[in-house]
This record gives structure tokens, sequence and C-alpha cells, in this order.
């Protein structure tokens, strides 16, 4: 089903920086060397809320290399009110990067000093001496469904509530009924390369070598904390190693390296432990979630309420909008969709990978396979059944929906066809045997960005964008975009990015990276073609020609009202040992359409990562609070387990002929889909292994083995 493209768009490519990445001559944000460098480390409170009494710095600032210990009573003026643009909207920071402001300590792992000195080793040594005296108030971190101060929030999915019909009639008129709470828990990005910044000023001016999705957003934070001219700040970030939404927004790294460097008139790295990223970077929320579904015999669906809750910290407002995916999935006579928030004495959550559709996707698909099961209908037939022909709650058209093809295809490739819907009944030894599927969806979306493409005169061209690659491939993918719009070779190119001097571009966050920024890249390279075709000839300096899409974003975003999205189909095995309570994912495919695929090679790995991710989710992750004490227990890999090498198993990834008519090449976007409904998937094949339904994540052996269920 894999589209053949002529070109260099659609044919697979290795890495064009991979040789660098797996020789060392890469360099990431830790690893710039400055001269005079020096290196910051931060203190984390101890306490879940309460003042800072006191900082003894007197005796760590008599430690050899000791220079610096920042605090709330000697730093620099940092402003966290204000806003940033992002997708049209004005966006306000987390107010915790107004660093060392106040003595005010909200949650645990709130940063309270920062030290700094010749070498890590001195910095971590002493900031690890450090005393702080705290006066501690009492906290509050139990995140339930009977919290009476949840309310419903405008998030990343739209409206906190979104209702059409009458809800209870439908439910009272539903021939069956399914009615059950879902939850997943709190989940960490944990990227391979930890968060790092550099900062160096030389007089007024400002440069910054971080790691970053999007190093002109990073700028612009940047600018307004410390009251500085844009064109004084300079960002750069070209090699990212990981990032999942966690990259993406300023965090108190970055502030702390700025503030230092400008404090000690010198270069100064700030670098988190992977300990400290689990309450400074970021995180996926818990969520609970309430489902109800009614339908008539055939499994029409009459009713959908969807409410997600998740909570955030009570110093900034963000919700998990769960819920979200029930707004397109599938239409019903009454809908009602809720995206509610309690604030907690936690960290702050933050954009992950998916985020509201992966934790949404596990309810909803999971409830609808309790649906298919009580009407006794294939879960894939259930679904078609109630496919929409509009936007469920909008009403527009859809851009295009090709997720019907996407069930074909993976059933055919799966072979659905051959499964036996009684739950418990196929064996291998002692191990039961199921296979399970989802549906799965992602808003697709598009951004201005601006981009230089230059003819030099030596034959070769330079693309310029301030574009991120955080692993994804989209530098690959831009140079064989310019390729195609010059119609030369790949090879003939050099694709610079992460670099805020660029010019703007927008972060590379919900699947729209790349389709944003090719757009500006094929604009900028197809008009220099043009110039170059009419027999110009190349100076020394070379031929640049600019591009802004601006415009063209705004008269997209201005047409016909659209639903547009990727959707696609995922698909798993599983063996569930009932004497251990052990489930292993056997095989696992996924269907998607995800609008025209630039580069099937890194294209795959994205759809496989993802997966792989969905394995993770549905199986080992879990961060789990310390009621007692206010923080998390296990903040290390250690603690906190995710999916190894051993877990994984064989996993395709497919797609169907889906292009974006919309887009200049034809993008929709594949970073996220792969981790929709991949959990989901693999809940139900447990389910038809063992006849026992899941609703809670993960699926640790614990729970399967209390479940009970057919016995060896």
């Amino acid at each position: 089903m894999t589209t053949t493209v002529k070109g260099s768009v659609g044919t697979a490519h290795v890495r064009v920086e991979g040789r660098d990445k797996v020789t060392g001559a890469a360099r990431y944000a830790g690893d710039v060397a400055l001269p005079e460098l020096a290196h910051g480390w931060l203190v984390l409170s101890t306490v879940a809320r309460g003042r800072v009494h006191s900082v003894e710095a007197g005796p760590v600032l008599d430690m050899p290399g000791v220079l610096s210990v920042l605090h709330h009573g000697n730093a620099l003026p940092v402003d966290a009110d204000f806003t940033v643009p992002l997708l049209g909207a004005p966006l306000k920071p987390d107010p915790s990067i107004a660093l060392f402001q106040s003595d005010r300590v909200p949650y645990m792992g709130w940063p309270v000093a920062l030290v700094v000195a010749e070498t890590p080793e001195q910095a971590r040594e002493a900031a690890e001496a450090l005393v702080v005296r705290y006066e501690v108030e009492p906290f509050d971190i139990a995140f339930s469904a009977e919290r009476p101060d949840a309310v419903p929030v405008y998030g990343a999915g739209g409206p906190g509530l979104m209702e059409k019909g009458d809800l209870e009639a439908e439910l009272a008129a539903s021939a069956v009924v399914v009615d059950a709470e879902y939850t997943t828990p709190e989940q960490h990005h944990n990227p391979m390369e930890p968060h790092a910044a550099t900062a160096h000023w030389d007089g007024d001016r400002l440069e910054v070598v971080d790691t970053n999705q999007g190093s002109p957003y990073v700028l612009d934070h940047l600018a307004k904390a410390f009251s500085l001219d844009p064109a004084s700040v300079r960002v750069r970030s070209e090699h990212v190693g990981g990032a999942f939404g966690s990259k993406g927004p300023l965090h108190v790294h970055q502030v702390a390296a700025v503030m230092a460097a400008k404090l000690l008139r010198r270069p100064v790295r700030v670098v988190v432990t992977r300990h400290q990223m689990f309450s400074l970077v970021g995180y996926r929320s818990a969520t609970i979630q309430r489902i109800r579904l009614g339908a008539d015999p055939d499994g029409r669906l009459r009713a959908l309420e969807h409410r997600a809750l998740s909570m955030t910290s009570s110093v900034h407002q963000y919700v998990e909008a769960a819920a979200t995916t029930s707004r397109v999935m599938y239409d019903a006579d009454a809908h009602r969709t809720a995206n509610e928030v309690v604030q907690l004495d936690v960290a702050t959550p933050s954009f992950m990978r998916a985020p509201g559709q992966a934790p949404g996707s596990f309810a909803l698909e999971s409830a609808m396979d309790e649906l298919a099961e009580k009407l006794a209908i294939d879960p894939i037939e259930l679904r078609i059944r109630n496919e929409p022909e509009r936007g469920p709650m909008s009403g527009h058209p859809f851009s295009g929906r090709s997720l019907v093809a996407c069930f074909r295809e993976g059933a055919r490739r799966f072979g659905w066809a051959e499964r036996d819907p009684r739950p418990g009944v196929r064996r291998e030894g002692r191990r039961l045997l199921g296979t399970g599927m989802a549906a799965a969806s992602h808003e697709v979306m598009a951004a201005p960005a601006t981009a230089a493409v230059t003819a030099e005169a030596d034959g070769t061209f330079t693309v310029r964008i301030a574009a991120a690659d955080a692993g994804t491939g989209a530098r690959t993918a831009l140079t064989l975009v310019a390729a195609d719009a010059l119609d030369v070779a790949p090879d003939r190119l050099r694709v610079h990015i992460g670099d805020s001097d660029f010019g703007p571009a927008i972060l590379g966050a919900t699947s729209m990276g790349t389709r944003s920024w090719a757009w500006a890249v094929k604009a900028a390279a197809s008009e220099l073609r043009k110039q170059l075709a009419s027999g110009t000839a190349v100076p020394p300096e070379g031929i640049t020609v600019r591009s802004d899409t601006t415009a063209e974003i705004a008269a997209l975003a201005q047409g016909e009202p659209r639903e547009r999205h990727i959707f696609g189909a995922q698909f798993a095995e599983v063996a569930v040992d009932p004497a251990t309570g052990e489930v292993r994912v056997r095989r696992m495919l996924g269907v998607f359409a995800p609008g025209r695929i630039i580069n099937p090679l890194t294209a795959r790995g994205q759809f496989i990562g993802a997966m792989t991710w969905g394995i993770s989710m549905a199986l080992h992750e879990e961060a789990v609070m310390d009621q007692a004490a206010g923080g998390l227990v296990g903040a290390d890999l250690a603690g906190y387990h995710i999916a190894a090498h051993a877990d994984v198993p064989a996993i395709e990834a497919y797609w169907v002929d889906d292009p974006d008519p919309d887009d200049p090449v034809g993008i929709k976007g594949i970073g996220e889909i792969g981790n929709v409904g991949a959990a989901a998937a693999i809940a139900n094949a447990v389910w038809h292994a063992t006849g026992v339904r899941h609703r809670d994540l993960p699926l640790r052996p614990d729970r399967v083995l209390l479940a009970g269920g057919p016995h060896a």
C-alpha cells in the first residue's frame, strides 16, 4: 500500500547527520566547549509545600571551586507574566520560570538554589552539601474522581466541556450500555539526552546553546523573561537527543544558566539530572476517565459521554485533554465530553507525546471493545458502523478520513479474520493468547515558518531554517523536499537547522514540525529554481531566496472549516502467564493514514518507536506518589520502569495512500499517531486472552493475578 513517488521524496534515505551521530562528531548542548566555562547544579526542595526559611550558603562558598550560590535572596529579576503566540493563540508560560523570585515552595522538587562551580563535580558536591531550611505547610496531593474542586478547562483539546443532544434520555433508550472508569498513571518523558543549556553573554548580547524543540520559541521566552531585545538573543540547538514534548516550553535550567552567566560574567552550563527531570521538565498527568456508551442492538451509538479528570500544579494550569479523542472518533445522537482538572501541590504537567489522545484513546477504545463484547459484534465492524460522515461535534466535513482503509488493511495483514472471538480459549503451553485492536487519531496542524535557500557558486545549495530534529529525521526529510523542489540530487544540499538567527519557525511538536517547515522550504526552493531557470548567473556570494508562509497558513485557516486528522488502526497479540501474571506482547501491527511519506525509512522508525512506547505505557510505566512525603517514589530509571529490548516484539508499521490536498507537499504528520491506540490494543488483547477486563494501566503482573481468569 506504500506509494512510490518519483524523485527523492518517498524514497528511503539514511539520515544525513547519521555518520556524525554514530562517530561522536555531532555536538549536543552538554558537549559544547567554551573558555572559562562554569557549571551550575540545581538544588531542589525536599518538602512538598511551604517556604524557604534560610539558605545557608556560607559553608558551601568556602568549598573548592565554588563561585556562587544563587537563591531567592540574591537572584536577578525574572518576569513570567507575559504571553507568547502558539498556533495563533496567546500562551502564558509556567510561572516557575520566574526562578528564585520568591521563598514560596509549591511542590517537592521545586528549585530553591543554584550552586555554580568550576567543574560539574565541584558543583554537585557543593549542591548536595547545601543546607536549606524550610517552614513546612500541609500539602494536598490526593487525586481522585470525587474531588469537588475539579473544573472543566479549555486546553489543547478545545473547550473544557462540549455537548449535544439529551445524554440521559439516549442512555435510557439504549439497548446496551457500557458505564466504566479507566485510569492511567503519571508518566514521564525521559529522553535519552538530558535537558541542558549553556549561556554566554557578550556585552548585552546573549547566546544560548540549548536542547529544545524550537530555538525561536525559546528565544521569545528568554527575551521576555529577562526584558531583552529579541535581536540581542541567539539560541542554537543543532542536535537534540529526544524530546517528546518535554523540550518545547522554557524550563528553569535555561533561566538558571542565563542568570548565572549574567551575574558571573562568564559562560555557565546547567544540566538537569535524570532524577531532577521528574519534577522540572513536565510529565503526563495521571487521568481518571469515565466512559458511558449507549447503543442500539445493531451497535449504532445513541449516547457517548467521556469525562476525563487530570491534575495540575497550584501555580500553573495545564489540562491533559484526554476526552478530546471522543470528539472526533465516533458519532452519536447525544455527545458529552469534558476535560476537567484539579489543582494539587504537584509539579506542573506538560505536553507529552500525543497529549490527551494517548490516555484518552485507552479509555475510549477499551470501552468500544466492551460494547462490542456485549453486543457480540466484531470490534472492527462496530467501529465501522459508527463512522461519522462529518465531525461529530463540529459538523464540519473531514479533509480526509481513511480510518476504514486502515482497518481493512490492518485486518488483512494481521490475520484478523482467523480470530476466534471467544475470550480465554487460545493457549500455547500454559500461556493464554489473545489479540486486540484499537483505532487512533491525531489532529493535523500547520503553522507559519520562514526559510532561506541559497544557490552557491560551486553548484551546491544551502538551506537554513530554525527547525528542530529531536530524532525524528526532520533534517533528512527537509533535504529531500528541497532536493525535489530544486530538481537536484540530495547530496548537493546542506541543511542547517536549530538556530534562531535563521528566522521565525514553529517548534517541532504536535506532529506539525516537518509539515510546517517543509512548506516553507519548498516555497523558497521553488522560487529559487525559477530564478535559476531564467538564466540568472550565480555570483560568488550565491543567490538566496527567503520564504514566509504566514499568509498561506492564514488563508488555510480562514478557508472552509474542516476536520483535519491523521487516522490509524493498531493490532496486538499478547501471551499471558496465568501463574505469574506476566503479559508479553508477541507482535504488533499499525496501519496509518499520515499523508504523504517523505522518507519511508525514518517514518517507519517513528511509527515503531511510538508503538514501542505504547507497550511501555500499557505494561510498565507508572510514576508513584509518596502520599506521606508528597514526592515521587523512585524518580529514576531504576524505579520508573520502561520497555527494554526484551519487552519489544516484532513490530510492523504500514500506511495507506492519503496525501493532504491542502498541503503543498501532501504531509499530515506522523510523530504522535503511533502512540495513540497502542495501549488500548494491548489491553483489549489481554481481555481476549483471559476473559478479564483491565481498566487501569499499567497491566502489572499483580493486577493480572488479582483479577483472576482462566487458569492453566
